[in-house]
């Protein structure tokens, strides 16, 4: 099979055991590296080598680019101490300490070896902390701290990995040097992004009457920032974090509502499909890990694995108790209480940019022999990224339960409301001094601030229904919306009659089930609010 036709053929596999996967709740990416696994070590079945640039140029810039979008920028500031810190210190720590380990317990391990799996193995990914974290009602700080983390560590992992690689292939490391290269990298990167995205915010406000060119741009721009970013020897990661952030927060001042639309049906296929492909591929490539293993048993292997991913889980809850309650103070928030702190600390799941960095260690040093222990670091990788995920995903969902994180539902409505309240509470009294003054007639203007004073009365009836917990308060928007559910519904049925006997013309129809569609899922909203 052709590589078009083995992707095809995982996507396929993707899609059937996700719908599969969707009524048990058992964590996507586990399901899928599992038959990644299954897949790889099938002869009958096809294979496929991950190499390194398919990770680094397809998946990942569009991978970061849309977790970045997905993060509040104001909620990502309000915790940048304790982001920074686990981007950063936890990197270095995790680094040391498992060269550390390495080097004395793993035979044929040299310092520099140690350091080089220590900086592969040392930042969590944000594909996999996505995609655990997905359906899981956490508390928000804790998956804005994730999230900011998973998304910024990896710059400083990457540059330790480049030093550590570089002194194992030329015998030569500098740390001064390599301090400056890190600052360099990570701040460059990121003004590459902004910039781009500055750019690109630009553009957008010019291509407003094209949604389709606007959701195109959105595609290029991870891409763009990422190139950009590694042809000038910056980060390319930094660079696609910076750019969704920012595009991210001025969106809705940029963006048409029909580009807003399609952005986020389109971005949340792509996240799906390559979050599949990125976790079986990962499954996919032990087997040829495990053939190249050269002078250790496999069951000495993966002893050496599992010690190692031990360490990582353990210096990450050694470094995050300490630093999350000195840096999770803020003027917006309290400090972290021990169980949000717990639920930090055990959750660093390894993925792609891991094994990615593995599978990118050259095959030979500077006088031509091969790359020591290169073999052995992929398996580890693999055993981290495997045992992280098994780990972190199946127990993470009882743990939140258990230590009962869940956000406070009363509260987030609350403000909600307020916001609500606020703003329709503006848009009456915008009427009242803009629109009633004679342009339009007194029957348009009744009729639009009546569709305000319904939304504010909803949120006000909301609101006094927190305070007292009158079961009646409510009660009649709630049952409007569900008598408008049963309504569109008929309208829905109507059109695909008139449909099949070609009663009307096929694009006046396609406008009218647009037009329901978008009504359909306003309704949908209030309801999923209202419960």
């Amino acid at each position: 099979m052709s590589d078009v036709e083995i992707v095809i053929f995982l996507l396929v596999v993707i899609v059937l055991l996700s719908a599969g996967m969707e009524r048990l709740r058992f964590p996507h990416s586990i399901m899928l590296v599992l038959a990644g696994l299954f897949i790889g070590f099938t002869p009958q079945l096809p294979n496929f080598v991950l190499t390194p640039d398919t990770v680094f140029l397809i998946f990942l810039p569009p991978l970061l680019f849309t977790a970045a979008r997905k993060l509040s920028w104001h909620e990502f500031k309000a915790e940048r101490r304790v982001v920074i810190s686990l981007a950063t210190g936890l990197v270095f720590f995790t680094t040391v300490s498992i060269a550390v380990v390495a080097h004395y317990f793993i035979p044929g391990f040299s310092w520099q070896m140690g350091f080089v799996l220590g900086a592969i193995i040392s930042p969590p990914d944000a594909v996999a902390a996505g995609s655990v974290m997905k359906g899981l009602n956490i508390n928000k700080r804790i998956a804005t701290i994730l999230e900011g983390e998973s998304l910024v560590n990896d710059a400083s992992a990457l540059v330790a990995y480049k030093y550590a690689t570089a002194a194992i292939v030329t015998g030569s490391f500098v740390l001064w040097e390599a301090s400056i290269q890190f600052v360099w990298v990570a701040i460059g990167g990121a003004a590459v992004g902004l910039i781009l995205g500055r750019c690109l915010t630009f553009m957008h406000k010019y291509m407003k009457s094209n949604a389709t060119i606007e959701v195109a741009l959105t595609v290029l721009t991870p891409y763009t920032a990422y190139l950009l970013a590694e042809h000038l020897h910056l980060s390319g990661v930094l660079a696609v974090v910076a750019a969704g952030l920012f595009q991210a927060y001025r969106a809705p001042e940029t963006f048409s509502y029909r580009a807003r639309i399609q952005a986020y049906s389109f971005w949340e296929t792509i996240e799906f499909l390559l979050n599949g492909l990125v976790f079986i591929l990962i499954g996919m490539q032990l087997p040829a890990i495990v053939a190249d293993i050269e002078r250790h048993s496999l069951l000495d292997a993966l002893g050496y694995g599992i010690l190692i991913t031990s360490v990582a889980i353990i210096v990450r809850i050694i470094w995050v108790f300490p630093v999350a309650y000195l840096a999770g103070r803020s003027k917006k928030n309290k400090s972290l209480g021990w169980r949000d702190v717990f639920i930090i600390s055990w959750t660093g799941m390894r993925g792609v940019v891991s094994l990615a960095s593995a599978l990118a260690l050259p095959l030979t040093l500077a006088d031509g022999s091969a790359f020591p222990q290169r073999n052995m670091i992929l398996f580890v990788t693999f055993c981290s990224i495997f045992f992280t995920l098994v780990v972190h995903g199946l127990s993470l969902r009882m743990l939140i339960k258990f230590l009962k994180i869940s956000p406070d539902p009363k509260k987030e409505k609350r403000e909600e409301n307020e916001v609500r309240k606020k703003i329709g509470a503006g848009a009456i009294e915008f009427i009242n001094e803009h629109i009633a003054n004679g342009q339009f007639t007194p029957a348009a203007v009744d009729r639009l601030k009546s569709k305000y004073e319904i939304n504010l009365k909803q949120a006000i009836q909301d609101m006094e229904q927190e305070e007292t917990d009158e079961p009646g308060a409510g009660i009649i928007l709630k049952q409007y919306a569900e008598a408008q559910k049963i309504v569109l519904d008929f309208e829905r049925k109507m059109i695909i009659q008139l449909h099949k006997h070609g009663a009307t013309d096929s694009d006046i129809l396609k406008k009218l089930e647009h037009e329901l569609d978008i009504e359909e899922s306003r309704v949908g909203q209030k309801l999923r609010r209202m419960k």
